[in-house]
């Protein structure tokens, strides 16, 4: 009973439930920015190279064998072109969320403080600093 309360205990805690829903987010947006890449910006690309589709290109190694019944062995170059392309949006996606949350950072910090009022025994060591300095 007492490892079920620990582990009750361990699970809501704030950082585990932060964790979870950012794993979540995560896989969401990824499937959004593999839409992305793959559905939207891939096409165009694809269209300037003459309508190569990047999922296609292939470098063949060894041809398929239907006698000895051997697959083809290929190196998936254009799913790997997909990935790093996926990759470096992400990579993007996220630079911009932590630059516009720096940014909110920042404007809360320079926000205009008001000085502090100095406090009596401030003022009235003050004034027996100015009367000092007068005799001196």
């Amino acid at each position: 009973m007492a490892v079920v309360k620990e582990f009750k205990e361990f699970a809501l805690r704030g950082n585990v439930v932060d964790l979870a829903v950012g794993v979540i987010i995560g896989a969401a947006f990824g499937k959004i920015v593999t839409s992305l890449v793959t559905d939207i910006i891939m096409p165009p690309i694809g269209l300037m190279t003459g309508g190569v589709d990047f999922k296609d290109v292939k470098i063949h190694l060894k041809a398929a064998d239907a006698i000895a019944k051997t697959p083809a062995v290929d190196i998936n170059i254009g799913n790997f072109i997909n990935i790093v392309l996926e990759f470096f949006i992400i990579a993007f996606c996220i630079f911009l969320v932590v630059k516009g949350i720096n940014a909110l950072k920042t404007k809360e910090a320079v926000a205009p403080s008001v000085p502090p009022v100095p406090t009596k025994e401030e003022v009235l060591l003050a004034e027996i600093r100015d009367l000092l300095a007068k005799k001196a």
